[in-house]
């Protein structure tokens, strides 16, 4: 008896997509144009939020949350973060340009922002040292388990990723990176 390969029974099948994050402001793997970069510390960018489109979330997703990370900021290990967004309502599936303002304003209603490790709420762009390698900022979407997430009134950003980690159900992310 011949076998057929796996394939043959699904045929003609919809493939299934993968949630997925995107931007049409940065490339995947490419350098995040001067516009996105922070101002301040020497840095001369806008300092603007690049905007984030995510696809194909899990269906039983209940909120979701946006993170930037950098990695290779010198800090001891622990990476810098550049924006941390929380309670993004679930027919939520982007993030303009510039939503990251300081005082939350173009934010989803109920979204909130917690404290960058620049010390205040919202978008602060790269601004690695003078001569360092390119730095990696990796930008994930959580897709959570609930609504909201059970945080006290002024979070850290590592506490707020401590809790979506333990609520969340899907994650999507891409890597960019800036250097001066």
């Amino acid at each position: 008896m011949a076998r057929l390969p796996l394939s043959a029974f699904f045929a003609g099948a919809p493939a299934a997509h993968a949630f997925d994050l995107t931007s049409a402001d940065l490339r995947a793997g490419a350098a995040i144009p001067q516009s996105f970069a922070f101002k301040g510390f020497g840095c001369t960018g806008d300092n603007v939020s690049p905007a984030l489109d995510w696809s194909n979330p899990p269906a039983d997703s209940k909120s979701f949350a946006v993170f930037v990370h950098d990695p290779d900021a010198k800090t001891g290990g622990a990476g810098f973060w550049h924006w941390v967004v929380a309670d993004i309502p679930v027919g939520t599936s982007s993030l303009p340009r510039g939503t990251g303002t300081a005082d939350g304003a173009r934010l989803p209603a109920g979204a909130r922002q917690i404290a960058t490790d620049f010390g205040v709420p919202g978008w602060g762009g790269p601004c690695p040292p003078t001569g360092d390698a390119p730095h990696r900022y990796i930008f994930t979407v959580y897709a959570l388990k609930t609504e909201k997430l059970e945080l006290p009134p002024n979070p850290t950003a590592s506490l707020t990723g401590f809790v979506v980690n333990m609520n969340a159900i899907a994650s999507a992310s891409f890597t960019a990176t800036y250097g001066r």
